[in-house]
């Protein structure tokens, strides 16, 4: 019999969460499972009540059930729990967040009850995970520039009603405030110094439908980051190769860089406002970001 800890966000997303609450724990008391449930009371609960569950040592797996934040907690708990950067308990996701980015890079279903019985039927599967400074994590994306503030910026009743619709309204504004980021970047030693409009750090085929890469480029589980620059367009050209690029997904213009790397440095004055997997997060003078190969294990 499994001893596990069941999170559920309870304002995340279209509120699916709360409706779909019986089904899912059918779904794992049919098994013989023995679940605790808690709902999260704040930003930050699902962190600390993972936190908790890591040191009480009396959960076999625990279960997330929320949006990509609330995955980001139930993670970031885990490995700040841990001594070597592995996490010592499995996880399980059920997604109901706006945009579940993460989710639909691992393939996992948008019905709470199928990514149940996916959690019951499935296998463990090895993720690398990004450390951002020294105590704050990213399951699939660290991000800064254009478009990034929509995630954070949008309104939650706004995401509630009209889900991933809600972050478009909110990139859309964000157009009219595009200024070049200036850094200097280290990836794994080599340096590149430019000024650019976005910069994401990511371990994803999708994120906030701006990075699409296929799946022939990404391995979840190879230690390595994919880091993707675009470069700040001095002209109308500039922008529409930009455009095209992504639009098409075709990144082999000259106004963009992909690298893959394990390890990166970023170097700038003052603070700068990046986004942690949708949420936003604050770092001055520059981050140090890392690859923690094979440091969670989740049921898909």
């Amino acid at each position: 019999m499994k001893n596990v800890l069941f999170i559920v966000n309870p304002v995340s997303g279209k509120l699916r969460g709360r409706t779909a609450l019986f089904d899912v724990l059918n779904v794992f008391c049919k098994e013989g499972w023995s679940v605790r449930t808690a709902l999260t009371q704040h930003r930050g609960h699902c962190r600390q009540l993972t936190e908790e569950a890591v040191k009480s040592g009396s959960y076999d797996l625990i279960v997330c059930c929320g949006g990509d934040g609330t995955l980001n907690e139930a993670i970031s708990g885990l490995i700040q729990s841990s001594s070597d950067g592995k996490a010592q308990i499995p996880l399980g996701y059920i997604p109901t967040g706006s945009t579940n980015d993460f989710a639909t890079t691992l393939g996992i279903s948008s019905e709470p009850e199928e990514a149940a019985e996916a959690i019951v039927g499935g296998r463990l599967r090895s993720l690398d995970i990004g450390q951002f400074g020294d105590d704050k994590y990213f399951s699939y994306i660290a991000s800064f520039g254009a478009f990034t503030a929509a995630s954070y910026n949008a309104n939650q009743d706004l995401k509630n009603i009209f889900g991933h619709f809600a972050y478009i309204i909110e990139g859309v504004r964000s157009v009219y405030d595009i200024e070049p980021e200036r850094a200097v970047i280290y990836a794994d030693g080599i340096r590149y110094k430019s000024s650019y409009i976005f910069c994401s750090v990511s371990n994803t085929t999708s994120a906030g439908g701006l990075v699409k890469l296929s799946e022939d480029e990404i391995d979840l589980n190879d230690g390595l980051f994919e880091l993707m620059l675009i470069r700040y367009p001095e002209s109308t050209g500039d922008m529409s190769e930009i455009i095209a690029g992504i639009t098409t997904n075709d990144f082999s213009s000259g106004m963009f860089e992909f690298i893959k790397a394990k390890e990166l440095q970023f170097v700038y004055e003052g603070s700068k406002a990046w986004t942690l997997d949708g949420e936003k997060a604050v770092a001055n003078d520059g981050v140090y970001i890392k690859n923690l190969h094979s440091a969670i294990k989740m049921y898909i």
